[in-house]
């Protein structure tokens, strides 16, 4: 069982403005936080967690699609939480950016976030392992199988950081723990960040920190952490949310065992839905449509008659035409495929995209936003590959 949530004196740093390059397509018009998982941006799903440990006191630095993110959260007071931004021109690194909210985080304890990762950890049992420590820095750790994918951190029998590697060969592996991107700061920590210079935690401060002989401790994380790092990451995350293997809420209602609906959505009788299956709010699923699970449909989205869609992520306003047949793709905002035409597995189509009738998709490919698939007078308003 948890503690009670943390005191609302901490306050959070949310990272928020990287580029989200191994996502793309589908980051060409979209920042990382603002990618949807379960229909809603990632970042969402961390304002909620933070406020269930009654942390509602947020900073969030801001680069790429900036006012996607802060018109979209606002002053945070939709989601409970009070939200503040600070635009980088020039991106200032991960721990760069935390200095122009040095005098708002300085008070006490902090905690700083990647805001593109998914997880539910449980920052009450984490924050009061860092302060149980004495130490002036916390940082949250993974059992990950392959340490070859990411920064591991290697700690002695008092869960001390003593030393780092960066993406190891497996043979040569210190540890199978990789950094989570969560970290619990006390305000010390500001004596390692240079204002206005590109700082980056793990390149810069915490080799600096380890050199000095600060305490640094490792918190080792059991619930579900995804840095949401790729596409295939991407989707994982999604379907994981989807089967419950990460405590998140699922939108919409329930109307058959592990089919959500949103609201005003219409699924005509005749269509075959195989769960699990969420499908967002205003959609129309036409008769004889089949939506195979695991599959996740934004809102807005049509499927028409005859089509055939099966382990597939579509966000808001796509549309699968009459007879279509989409297997494991991925479908950006307003993508349309027309009818009869084919979008194979692992494919992924950025926004605004179409594909015409009759025409394929071929597996694994990965198609700019406002791309046309076919010829060009059935493509309105996309681009010639």
């Amino acid at each position: 069982m948890s503690a009670r949530p943390a005191s609302t004196s901490v306050r959070a740093y949310l990272m928020a403005a990287g580029l989200g390059t191994r996502l793309y397509p589908l980051t060409g018009l979209t920042s990382k936080p603002m990618v949807p998982i379960l229909n809603r941006p990632v970042m969402e799903h961390l304002l909620h967690l933070l406020r269930k440990h009654g942390i509602t006191e947020i900073a969030a630095n801001l680069h790429y699609h900036p006012d996607k993110i802060s018109s979209y959260f606002g002053d945070g007071s939709e989601f409970g939480v009070e939200v503040r931004y600070n635009l980088e021109e020039h991106l200032l690194g991960t721990a760069g950016g935390a200095d122009a909210f040095r005098d708002f985080l300085s008070g006490s304890t902090f905690l700083v976030m990647s805001g593109d990762g998914l997880t539910d950890i449980d920052l009450t049992a984490f924050l009061r392992a860092h302060r149980d420590s004495g130490g002036v820095a916390t940082m949250a750790v993974k059992q990950v199988d392959d340490p070859s994918l990411y920064g591991v951190v290697v700690h002695d029998d008092q869960l001390r950081v003593t030393g780092f590697q960066e993406k190891p060969p497996r043979e040569e592996a210190l540890s199978s723990l990789c950094n989570c991107g969560i970290y619990a700061f006390e305000p010390g920590i500001f004596d390692y960040i240079e204002p206005g210079a590109f700082t980056d935690w793990a390149t810069d401060v915490f080799p600096a920190m380890l050199r000095d002989g600060l305490p640094f401790h490792v918190w080792k994380l059991e619930g579900y952490w995804n840095d949401v790092g790729n596409i295939e990451q991407y989707r994982v995350g999604n379907f994981d949310a989807l089967l419950g293997r990460v405590a998140l809420d699922i939108p919409g209602r329930e109307v058959a065992s592990r089919v959500w609906v949103g609201q005003g959505t219409d699924i005509e009788a005749g269509a075959r839905l195989e769960p699990p299956i969420l499908l967002g709010a205003g959609c129309l699923v036409e008769s004889g449509a089949e939506l195979i699970g695991p599959l996740i449909i934004g809102d807005g989205c049509v499927v028409e008659r005859g089509a055939v869609l099966e382990g597939v992520i579509h966000w808001d306003g796509a549309k699968a035409g009459k007879n279509a047949r989409l297997a494991g793709s991925i479908l950006g905002r307003n993508v349309v495929v027309h009818h009869e035409a084919v979008v194979h597995e692992d494919a992924v189509i950025g926004d605004r995209s179409e594909v015409a009738p009759h025409a394929e998709v071929d597996a694994g490919a990965r198609l700019e936003p406002r791309t046309c698939v076919g010829p060009d007078e059935h493509c309105t308003g996309a681009e010639k590959p």
